[in-house]
This record gives C-alpha cells, structure tokens and sequence, in this order.
C-alpha cells in the first residue's frame, strides 16, 4: 500500500496508515514536501514505533512520488488537490492500481436562527472555531462560506466582527492561537485575492 499526502497534518497522514495496519498490509508513506517539519518529524517517529521492513517513510520533492507512481501498488491512497489527483490517478491507471483520492471540497457553516441569545453564542463560537481553530482555515473542514437567511445577515457579521478579538486579541497578527501561512505560493495566493476589488470592499473585519 503507497499512502502519499499533500495536506500537512500528521493526523491525516496517519489514520489512513492505521487502517494499513489493521488489515495487517506492509505501507510505503510519503509525506509532502511542503511541511518538510511535519514530514520530517513523521520520518523519525515512525521507525521508532513500527517495524521498519513493514512500514516505510520516504521524504523528498515531487519527483519522488513520480518515481514512486511508476511502481505497481495494491493500493494507492492520496489526499490532496485535484490537480495532483489526475496526476496520481492517470500514473495508477497504467498498473490498474486500485486508488482511494480524499480531495475535499468546499466547507459551508449553516446558519438557520440567531432568534435566541444560546443561538447567537453558539453559532458565532463555532463559525470561528470551524475557521481559525482548522489550522487557520487550511484544513479540508475550514469552513469556507456561511449560508444565513438575509434576516440574520448583518446581526451574524456584527457577532463575528465581536467574537474574532475575544478569540484572537485585539492584534491577530501577535496571536499564539492561530496558524500562520507559511508555504509562500499559497500566501501571494491569499494576498492576490484580498487585492481584487471586490473582495476589497466586502471585507468586513481586518
């Protein structure tokens, strides 16, 4: 079993590996070469806890996964972009590898009564628990949109407006609470978004 990951978080990457384990496969894990801390930190635990002829961890940049792709697999589990899925999927076609791709999707918080002052306490605690407490929104469960009815619109965006210093300080960018952007394409990515105009003038915090 070949388990590659584009998304950084060693709880990924590791539950797909347990199920491995527990139909009692041999697993080949290769981290992405985004989160070299994270993939680092995968590499030399692992060998320590688990027999090292049944469990492998391979570091190291995309030509490594195109080498490893050329390979045939039992089974082959990606988590990551769409993008990358073709990519996997056509290498795996070649073999007829059996694949499993985790790629995500869009994450909506719904919201459909502020009418009480639980529902109003509860629903901005979890909007900006689901945003910023995912990794800073980077995990596949950041919650991405919110769909209200327009009667509690501007009551909603007043809550959060309220709760995102009670959660981050008054200064956010000093915040020990939150994750930071730190691959540099995604943060230009970011910052090219919040340069359009029309994103300009509908930012209503920050």
């Amino acid at each position: 079993m070949f388990v590659h990951f584009s998304i950084e978080h060693i709880g990924l990457s590791l539950e797909p590996l347990i199920g491995a384990i527990a139909y009692e496969n041999v697993a080949l894990l290769k981290p992405s070469d985004q989160a070299p801390a994270s993939s680092s930190v995968l590499a030399k635990i692992i060998p320590n806890y688990l027999d090292n002829k049944a469990i492998k961890v391979i570091e190291g940049d995309y030509t490594v996964g195109d080498k490893l792709l050329q390979q045939k697999w039992d089974k082959i589990f990606f988590t990551g972009s769409p993008k990358v899925a073709q990519i996997v999927m056509g290498a795996a076609a070649k073999h007829l590898n059996p694949v499993t791709l985790e790629l995500g999707g869009k994450c909506p918080a719904i919201i459909d009564s502020l009418s009480s002052s639980w529902d109003k306490k509860i629903a901005m605690r979890r909007i900006l628990s689901g945003k910023f407490g995912s990794c800073a929104g980077q995990a596949c469960s950041g919650i991405d949109y919110i769909l209200v009815d327009n009667i509690f619109v501007n009551e909603l965006v007043k809550l959060i407006k309220l709760g995102i210093p009670k959660m981050l300080g008054e200064n956010p960018k000093e915040s020990h609470s939150i994750s930071r952007i730190v691959i540099k394409n995604q943060f230009l990515r970011l910052k090219n978004l919040l340069d359009e105009p029309m994103v300009k003038k509908s930012i209503i915090y920050g």
